[in-house]
């Protein structure tokens, strides 16, 4: 299989991270891209760099407004007596339509749900280069190719079109799904991310061109909480064009793997004709930030089942965090997938 990585994606190196109350060291650490990228060569993947497709499909997804504040927030930030190193916002507003501030602090809380999003000197080329990462795999799938790897860090599936959040800031999946329609595809999104993909749900859920399918961990006490419920079905012309898929916390192989059939079934008759997976490998039982326990042979029936949908796909790495078996877990999904 063909995959793509950037080495700029590392420039974006986060320290900044509070879960209830107490300030704790980022999980997503850069060390995950040499973590992932070993657990893909050992599924046999071979790695090219991404080609530059300029700002012109990432602003199809995202504002321009949005692009602006996540290129110039941190130097605008480090003239503020006393800032932080990282862009952390600290007041929020409780709707999108109201005035849009000048004040850097203000536009922070504007552009960023959470303290998980901490913006610094890197962040914005490590975001553009995640996001390259995702066109050019999707590029591979218009090229003919059956799948293709996108090692895409930092992860995306959290960014609304004008919103960071959970340790995203540009949503790859939504951009290379954008990318394939605007191509002639039909394309589907299948997020296995154990969080509920939130600003994937949030760019399609008035559009009937893409098909959003998300299986995560149920947000009644897990993030991201506000989102994530059977009854966001989409609306107007999306209506019946989203389907999430909350899981009860612990959920293990045989479980997921039955649940997997409502969505691949949703997908079938969608008609999709490509399909981008949010590969989120956080559903592992014993990732930091547990929610699902799917094991590692798990993760190689999870790949094998979506592979035999038989469409051209496109898998765009998500969460999956730091633990001895994250690179194992990446290659169980790859090799079952390629030999189903």
């Amino acid at each position: 299989m063909k995959a793509i990585l950037d080495d700029r994606q590392w420039a974006h190196d986060p320290k900044h991270f509070m879960a209830n109350g107490t300030a704790l060291p980022n999980p997503e650490q850069p060390r995950r891209i040499e973590v992932l990228r070993e657990g893909a060569l050992a599924a046999g993947c071979t790695f090219n760099a991404p080609m530059d497709h300029g700002a012109g499909p990432i602003a199809a997804t995202h504002t321009a407004e949005y692009l602006v504040f996540l290129q110039n927030i941190h130097r605008r930030w480090q003239r503020i007596e006393g800032a932080s190193d990282e862009v952390i916002p600290n007041i929020h507003p409780d709707r999108r339509d109201v005035h849009y501030p000048k004040s850097a602090v203000g536009q922070a809380g504007y552009h960023q749900a959470d303290t998980a999003c901490p913006i610094a000197a890197g962040t914005w080329e490590a975001a553009y280069w995640s996001a390259q990462t995702a066109l050019t795999g999707a590029d591979h799938l218009l090229a003919g190719e059956k799948a293709a790897y996108a090692l895409s860090r930092p992860p995306g599936h959290h960014a609304f079109s004008d919103l960071a959040g959970g340790f995203c800031f540009l949503n790859n999946t939504a951009i290379a799904a954008d990318w394939l329609l605007k191509a002639g595809k039909k394309p589907a999104i299948l997020d296995v991310d154990v969080h509920h993909g939130n600003g994937t749900q949030g760019i399609f859920y008035e559009r009937s061109d893409v098909l959003t399918i998300s299986m995560h961990a149920d947000p009644e006490r897990f993030y991201p909480f506000f989102w994530g419920s059977t009854q966001e079905r989409g609306e107007g012309p999306g209506r019946g064009y989203n389907l999430n898929l909350p899981l009860p916390r612990g959920t293990g192989d045989d479980d997921y793997l039955k649940i997997l059939q409502i969505a691949l079934e949703r997908i079938r008759a969608f008609g999709a004709d490509c399909l981008v997976v949010a590969l989120g490998l956080d559903s592992y039982e014993k990732d930091p930030l547990q929610g699902l326990s799917i094991t590692t042979p798990g993760f190689a029936r999870l790949g094998k089942t979506i592979s035999a949908l038989e469409l051209p796909t496109l898998l765009v790495q998500e969460g999956g965090y730091l633990s001895k078996e994250l690179g194992d877990n990446l290659t169980s999904f790859i090799t079952g997938f390629e030999n189903s």
